[in-house]
């Protein structure tokens, strides 16, 4: 099924059915008010959303039309939202491109961050940016929603526990991070709201492109109205989404609504080397700073510049039809 907040006014929005096509909604808020009050008494309140998408399917109930504008995210907060790094492609990249190696470690214990989640941006909002000297970027990823999450959960117990699919635009400032990095103690003001799909969707309705917990489809990053990134989500994944979830819950319990993002998908060239971008006949990037990591490689500087107001960037997914599954993040830089 494909559920979405409808962005009414109020602080966690409404709750809404969406039909497969996301062309029709029916609120879903006599079932439960919010996704978060259904997240958390979700073995109960599922079957009863199930059946009324069931049913806006089959047009057996009225429908107002849906319009991907006036969506929140999916979760416009979250108790959590911990991003982590299941594309190593993409950390070799940031090591070569200072000549450092990637610590053997990497290869079998996930890098993971904890974000923000006190408040995410709508799919559709623009991105306040205070100062371009900031490196404003995008980065292309996929994120999970879990159930109540036992601690020391293994890899296979924890896919039972992914109960909804999205996409992310996590944005990232790149000209804060090495001092805030410097400080060893990690992100905080380099990483603002993020925003999410318009609908996220339980895992069935991808069908056999889910597998293993890796989506098999690529995911679609547009800059300026242009292909930017057309990386297969489900090749040179190192981690599946189950497994970061089970990183996630190694030390403590994950709440209901908790979010667990797959870092910056990311993709090698066909040699193994750095790949080309889409206006080459490569898969491109899902974030700027990759390019601008392979224009250090070969060029020994970036040349590709960070956003700037007037910017836009679009992520979308979608099936082997080619229809839109999750929707599409539109946003534009503004100044702040």
């Amino acid at each position: 099924m494909k559920l979405a907040t409808l962005n009414d006014g109020t602080r966690d929005g409404k709750l809404v059915v969406v039909s497969k096509d996301l062309t029709r909604y029916c609120a879903a808020d006599n079932i439960a008010p919010t996704l978060q009050a259904a997240l958390d008494d979700w073995d109960r309140i599922a079957p009863k959303l199930q059946a009324l998408y069931t049913d806006v399917e089959h047009e057996a109930v009225p429908c107002e039309r849906f319009h991907e504008r006036e969506a929140h995210s999916p979760l416009p907060r979250a108790y959590q939202w911990a991003d982590g790094s299941a594309y190593i492609n993409h950390v070799e990249l940031v090591r070569k491109a200072r000549d450092a190696e990637v610590p053997e470690s990497f290869y079998h214990d996930p890098l993971m961050y904890q974000g923000g989640s006190d408040k995410f941006l709508p799919p559709r909002a623009d991105i306040p940016l205070g100062d371009p000297a900031w490196g404003c970027d995008m980065e292309g990823e996929i994120a999970v929603i879990t159930d109540d999450v036992p601690m020391g959960v293994s890899k296979e117990e924890a896919a039972d526990h992914i109960k909804l699919l999205m996409l992310v635009n996590d944005v990232s400032l790149r000209g804060l991070i090495p001092a805030e990095l410097g400080k060893g103690f990690g992100f905080f003001q380099s990483k603002p709201s993020s925003a999410f799909s318009p609908v996220a969707v339980t895992p069935d309705e991808l069908g056999d492109a889910w597998k293993d917990s890796v989506i098999h489809l690529p995911l679609m990053v547009d800059y300026n109205g242009e292909s930017f990134g057309r990386a297969e989500a489900g090749e040179d994944a190192t981690f599946s989404l189950a497994e970061l979830v089970a990183h996630a819950a190694k030390t403590r319990e994950l709440g209901a609504g908790a979010i667990i993002g797959s870092g910056t998908v990311s993709n090698k060239g066909e040699d193994g080397g750095p790949g080309k971008p889409v206006s080459e006949g490569g898969r491109g990037y899902s974030c700027i700073a990759e390019i601008r990591m392979i224009e250090t490689i070969y060029d020994g500087e970036p040349k590709t510049r960070f956003m700037r107001a007037g910017d836009t960037v679009r992520v979308e997914m979608k099936d082997h039809q080619g229809h839109s599954i999750f929707g599409a993040i539109e946003q534009k830089v503004v100044e702040a």
